[in-house]
């Protein structure tokens, strides 16, 4: 990961770094593999810097971590996972562009 901003998140952290979060948590699952989710990292890397200090954002590896991604069954990535209070509040499967997820993230910080 490019961004010291991003945290990475695993089976055993996700509840902690996520779901007990006092801030909003946008969570990225992808995969080493996939294509879609290296081409989505750069724009993860800079919304992570935008918003430093108001929101966390963290990446979660599907294949390193089975049962984060069970449990929120990920079928597709790059899935974006936008928590606030424990609860997800907005769902993009697929790449999107930085603008349609600034969009997304300013109605919840």
């Amino acid at each position: 990961m490019a961004s010291d901003k991003i945290q990475t998140l695993t089976d055993t952290n996700f509840d902690q770094s996520v779901i007990k979060a006092s801030q909003p948590v946008l969570v990225d699952f992808w995969a080493e593999w996939c294509g879609p989710c290296k081409r989505l990292g750069p724009t993860i890397d800079e919304l992570a810097t935008d918003y430093d200090g108001r929101m966390l954002i963290g990446k979660l590896n599907v294949d390193d971590n089975p049962a984060a991604a069970g449990r929120f069954s990920i079928r597709g990535i790059p899935t974006l996972l936008l928590f606030k209070g424990g609860q997800i509040v907005e769902q993009v499967v697929g790449l999107a562009d930085k603008a349609s997820l600034k969009r997304m993230i300013d109605k919840h910080v």
